[in-house]
């Protein structure tokens, strides 16, 4: 692993995403992280760098291999930021696709109280920023979405409530929240805690079966939060009513999900999306946990192998 950045020091470097250059502390990230696909890839391009959302700062990269047949535009989940998406991008880059993605507000290199939100609705402003992003780096269509966990409800938000633009393809869900495990529990301990604190310790999961992953966000990686925060959990408890209540659609939806997540209810999940959707193409991935853009090889090879069949 190349020796560390430094995550202060780059976010003051960065330019607006159009103009943006690589330089050697974007280099050090992307290395960090795996993201220089430039050897792998001859002829790709690829930045890093800013937009302004709704009040925030935020960090933006993307990878366009030559004569790309479309894109991928990518959402991770909660307390993870685009470094950790490098099997995915990988993925995406060697179907042909340029991908886009952004760390949402309060993680990664983005502005924003950690890992916090003061509403899911601030999530859907910040999505439409990177869907103007796309229209000004002139990204080939169709424009594919992707989102991991609350990436996925960042998504699902966007097709039940939102005005889905001409140019998208299709929705890949993977572990998509609407729900997490022990929502129950969780509401009540919200309702005692907030008047009294603003955040508590963060409790690392085993969310993978990939062990070297699970160390690395643990142990070596300089842009993992370590709080919860009670705002953040409010802003969910605000959302899941109003998701759950919205009118159906005519969308599809592909999605994986793993049988041993513990991290979402994900059998209530998917009950909800197919309530909501009028067509779902669903891939239960057994002995896979949640956090499937870091699963093994193995089981991330046959999610992927279920989704290049269908998207290209």
């Amino acid at each position: 692993m190349p020796e560390a950045f430094q995550p202060e020091s780059l976010r003051q470097r960065l330019r607006p995403l159009a103009a943006a250059e690589l330089d050697s502390q974007v280099l050090g990230y992307q290395s960090y992280y795996g993201l220089d696909l430039r050897d792998r890839y001859p002829g790709l391009e690829s930045r890093l760098g800013v937009f302004e959302c709704a009040g925030y700062r935020i960090a933006a990269q993307y990878w366009r291999p030559p004569l790309a047949q479309g894109s991928l535009l990518l959402l991770h989940g909660y307390y993870d930021h685009m470094g950790l998406y490098r099997h995915v991008i990988e993925w995406a880059v060697g179907l042909g696709l340029a991908v886009l993605a952004c760390d949402l507000p309060g993680h990664g290199l983005s502005g924003g109280e950690a890992a916090s939100i003061g509403d899911f609705g601030e999530y859907q402003a910040v999505l439409a920023g990177l869907l103007e992003q796309a229209d000004a780096l002139g990204l080939p269509q169709p424009w594919h979405l992707c989102g991991q966990s609350t990436g996925g409800a960042i998504l699902l938000d966007y097709l039940l409530t939102g005005a889905p633009r001409p140019e998208l393809g299709r929705t890949l869900l993977l572990a998509p929240l609407v729900r997490p495990r022990a929502w129950a529990w969780s509401k009540l301990s919200y309702q005692l805690l907030k008047p009294f604190v603003g955040s508590i310790p963060r409790r690392f999961s085993d969310n993978s079966n990939d062990p070297e992953f699970l160390a690395f966000l643990r142990e070596r990686d300089p842009l993992q939060p370590r709080t919860l925060p009670t705002a953040w959990v409010g802003a969910l408890a605000r959302w899941i009513p109003r998701i759950e209540a919205a009118p159906a659609s005519a969308q599809g939806l592909l999605v994986v999900q793993g049988d041993a997540d513990e991290t979402v209810d994900w059998r209530h999940n998917l009950r909800v999306l197919e309530d909501k959707f009028e067509r779902i193409d669903c891939l239960l991935l057994s002995g896979a946990r949640h956090h499937l853009a870091n699963e093994s090889e193995t089981l991330r090879q046959r999610y992927f192998q279920f989704l290049g069949e269908r998207l290209l």
